[in-house]
Order: structure tokens, then sequence, then C-alpha cells
């Protein structure tokens, strides 16, 4: 199911990435008191009252810049409001309204998406009676906000909610849902021709030529799976303007979709530091993940071996050391029969279920091998452990106290786990509850 998207906009310095801050719960964009600051679209994940949306923060609009770069923060705005289902505008409580805002509310009107319009820096009573003014804009009701502070988001993310599209009815299936992700130019729609043995994706050497996900049912010896072909992924920094940075969180959005994910490498260049970053969303979404070495045929002639580019692929990803490796050649087909095999295996990891008393019996053991280290004269006590669910398996650990828990040893029973219940390549997650909550 896609994510509906929100995208926050508004000329510079009014607020946007201190919304954007408070409506995700963090602080993820860079917040200063200088107009530009935000150049490249920033994205986080809202849940408000059980719906889920993607909102994008994106640079302050100028509809005449005077600089390459503002034209360049302009042209990625533009791209943002032509993806999203609905946009926040936001204005100035207290600079009041300016030319610069009805220029951008009239280019709002004309591109028909549903529009609210939030006026920020409402930080006292006189400010929020004088929001009235930005009727003017032709906007509707303006609602008075005050980001820094939390005033008024709720009322907010009310109005968001009425205008998003209905929520599609959920609809189970039992398709294992593998989504093809890696740099651009490593070859996945080579690969994903490979798997269908069809020409589905326009395959070319030009990175960025699949701007969308692309979905395709494949039936296989009696197995279906929805195979989601996505644009080549760069980190934030390094990507071109245009559609190629937007295509990255269509790519992230195909991520979060997947049972698994291939992860694909150019085995001719190596591992990289973009390939290590994508690994991490992937390991972040705690999705099944297998790292296929692709143009093998290439690194054959370089006298590379199996077990050295293996261990290289291990080394550089520690953090995501579960995950299958296997060298493949999307060219001349190479594993490519294998591919769909280790799927299988690595999904039927993510649907396990251990019994409880299994569980138990294992954690009991683990703790009395090596117990936890002590943190100020205290010492975690684990009580009782269950599988809450799977998909990926997640296991709820009963404790005297949470905070007791240092990271050291949570590693510790997530690697005990693996070792008696196998979980090959799928993220595991351990959930501490302080005994008797819920």
């Amino acid at each position: 199911m896609a994510i509906p998207i929100v995208a926050i906009v508004g000329r510079p310095n009014v607020g946007k990435s201190t919304l954007f801050n408070r409506l995700i719960g963090e602080r993820l964009a860079i917040v200063e008191d200088v107009p530009g600051t935000t150049r490249d679209r920033i994205y986080g994940e809202v849940e408000w009252d059980g719906r889920e949306f993607t909102v994008v923060d994106t640079g302050g609009l100028e509809l005449q810049p005077e600089t390459a770069m503002a034209a360049q923060v302009s042209e990625q705005v533009r791209l943002a409001m032509e993806e999203a289902d609905v946009i926040i505008f936001m204005v100035d409580a207290a600079a009041g309204v300016t030319q610069v805002d009805l220029e951008i509310a009239e280019m709002l009107r004309r591109s028909e998406k549903p529009v609210i319009l939030a006026a920020n820096k409402a930080d006292n009573p006189k400010l929020r009676q004088e929001v009235f003014q930005f009727h003017e804009l032709g906007l509707g009701e303006p609602l008075p906000v005050s980001a820094s502070h939390g005033v008024g988001t709720g009322d907010l993310l009310d109005a968001v909610l009425a205008e998003l599209p209905p929520a599609p009815p959920t609809v189970e299936t039992a398709m294992t849902k593998v989504a093809i992700v890696g740099r651009p130019n490593v070859g996945k729609s080579m690969l994903f021709n490979a798997l269908l043995g069809q020409e589905r994706v326009i395959v070319s050497d030009v990175p960025g030529t699949t701007r969308d996900a692309i979905d395709t049912v494949l039936d296989r010896d009696g197995k279906q799976y929805l195979l989601i072909d996505t644009a080549g992924m760069r980190r934030r920094g390094h990507i071109a303007v245009g559609i190629e940075k937007y295509s990255v969180m269509r790519a992230l959005r195909a991520i979060g979709r997947a049972d698994i994910v291939l992860l694909v490498i150019d085995a001719a260049e190596g591992i990289t530091a973009q390939d290590v970053h994508i690994a991490g969303y992937v390991h972040e979404a705690a999705k099944g993940v297998i790292v296929l070495v692709n143009k093998w045929d290439l690194a054959k002639q370089a006298g590379l071996s199996v077990a050295e580019v293996t261990r290289v692929v291990k080394e550089e990803m520690k953090f995501m050391a579960y995950a299958p490796v296997l060298t493949v050649s999307a060219k001349t087909g190479r594993n490519v029969d294998k591919i769909l095999p280790l799927v299988d295996r690595v999904y039927e990891s993510r649907v396990n279920r251990v019994p409880t008393s299994e569980l138990n019996q294992m954690i009991n053991k683990a703790v009395a091998d090596h117990a936890p280290p002590t943190i100020r004269r205290r010492r975690l006590k684990i009580l009782y452990v269950t599988q809450a669910d799977i998909n990926p398996p997640t296991f709820v650990f009963f404790v005297n106290d949470p905070r007791l828990l240092h990271f050291s040893y949570e590693r510790y029973l997530e690697n005990k786990l693996r070792e008696t219940f196998g979980f090959e390549g799928t993220a595991i997650r351990l959930v501490f509850r302080r005994r008797g909550e819920e």
C-alpha cells in the first residue's frame, strides 16, 4: 500500500523545518535562523489517529531565484509539490502577508492539490487573532500554529488527515514482496529482467534510467513473488537535481513495502560507502536482506575470489552480518536461478515462530552462561520472554528495569537467538519492557 505524501512548502525562513521536526518527533532537519538552510528535501514518517503518511521538508521557495542554488532548491520544491497528496503551505504570522506569499498561493491554487494553510510563529494570543489577514491568500481558513512550542499542531494534523486520500482496504496476499535496491548503475534492472526471463524494464548503462518503483508479479514453481524494481539510490548530498533525487524517496518506500530486499552491489567496483549507507536503510527497516554481488563476470576476470568478496562484504557491513551473500551475473545468468530459493529461505526465517518454552529455556541458559553487566550497582534481570510478532521476528523481554540494558548485552542476546533458532537473512527486533507494562 502506497503511503500518502504531505509536503511542507513556503518561502524561506518561515519555520518549515521546525514544523517538520515537531511532526516526526525528532530533530532530523537542520534548523537555523538563516534563510536557505534546508536545501535538499528531507522526509520522515508520521502516524496520527491511526493513519500513516510521509511528510517532506522542503527548502524555501523563491519564484524568481537570483542564484543557481536557489533555482535548484525551487525546482526541488516544485517536484515535491507534484508528488504530494496534500500540501501544507506555511506562512509567518509575525511577518504578515508578503508579496511572495501571494505569488506562491497563486501557484498552489493552480496545482489543484489540497492545501492546508498554516500560519506559523503565532506564539501569543495577539498573533493568533491576527491570522485572519491570511484569508487574502484565497486558500481557506488559516490555522494558527507555533511549531517551536507545539501549539496548534494537533489541529493541523487533523486537517491533513481530512484531506488525505481514503486508505485502500487491506488485502492479504500470499505473495512474497521483493524489492531490488542499490546505488545507480549496479545492474538492478538487468537483474530484474534476468529473474523474469523477459524484457519488463528498460535496461541502460545510464544511471537513473529507472525513475519509479515498478511492480511485477512473478509466478515460479507454484509460488508468487511481487518484484519491485527501484531507481538507484545515492547518499544525501550526492544526488543530482531533478527526477533522480525524488526517486530516492520512492526507493525507500519500496523498501518499506518489501518483505525481502535484494541489495545489489557492483563486483567490479567493490563495496562503497554508498552501498553501506543503503544497507543501513534496509537494516533500520528490519527487512529480510540478501546481498547480491553483481557483474561477477568482470570480477572473475580481475582475479577476485568468492571467499574474499564475501569476507569484505561481511566486514564492511558488520551490522548486517546475518545477510547471505551471493555472487551473480545478470549478464551471463550466473547464480540467478539461486536467488528465489534463497528468498524463500529468508522469508521462512522471517515467519518462524519460536515456542515460548524453548525461547525462555534458551534465554535462561544464555544468562547463566554470561550474566548482564552491573550498572550503578544494579543488574538487569530477565523475567520472561515471548515472541510477539513475525515478519520481522519480534521478541519482547520483560525485565526489572530496561534502563539497565547495555547495548553490548542486547547484541549478545541477539547473537544467541540466531545461534539457536537461525533467522538467516532477516533482522530481528528485541523489545525490553518493565514488568507490568503491556
